[in-house]
């Protein structure tokens, strides 16, 4: 099984980043709202660079005059398991101690652009 973290950002604005491990790096997405714990919910996904795998463990403060410059806390943290992926959508499941159950991220290019995600427990 592979990791997943959802680090909570309180950077320019409030956000939650949500990461799964795959190939080797953290795939990663910037929620505005915390992540959804129920079914019916669909967050925004707003698909940002990968980070090195150590990141998963970060917590503290990202100096003023950096990228990202603010506080980091761990939300959630687990293992996933993927159940599909192709290239607009991921399906897994998740073991953390909030976000526990299937859930899928959906490339929903919304204002036609890519990096614009759906985030939702299925």
């Amino acid at each position: 099984m592979s990791i997943f973290v959802v680090q909570k950002h309180k950077a320019r604005n409030l956000h939650y980043d949500f990461r799964l491990e795959m190939k080797g790096v953290l795939k990663s997405w910037a929620m505005p709202k915390q992540p959804p714990t129920r079914k019916s919910i669909k967050r925004l996904a707003i698909q940002v660079a990968e980070h090195d795998l150590t990141y998963a463990k970060f917590e503290g403060e990202i100096p003023e005059g950096n990228y990202g410059a603010g506080k980091v806390e761990i939300w959630d943290a687990g293992t996933y398991e993927l159940v599909s992926k192709d290239a607009d959508t991921t399906e897994f499941i998740l073991n953390g101690k909030k976000l526990v159950g299937k859930y899928v991220l959906v490339n929903a290019k919304i204002g036609g652009d890519k990096k614009n995600w759906l985030f939702m427990k299925v």
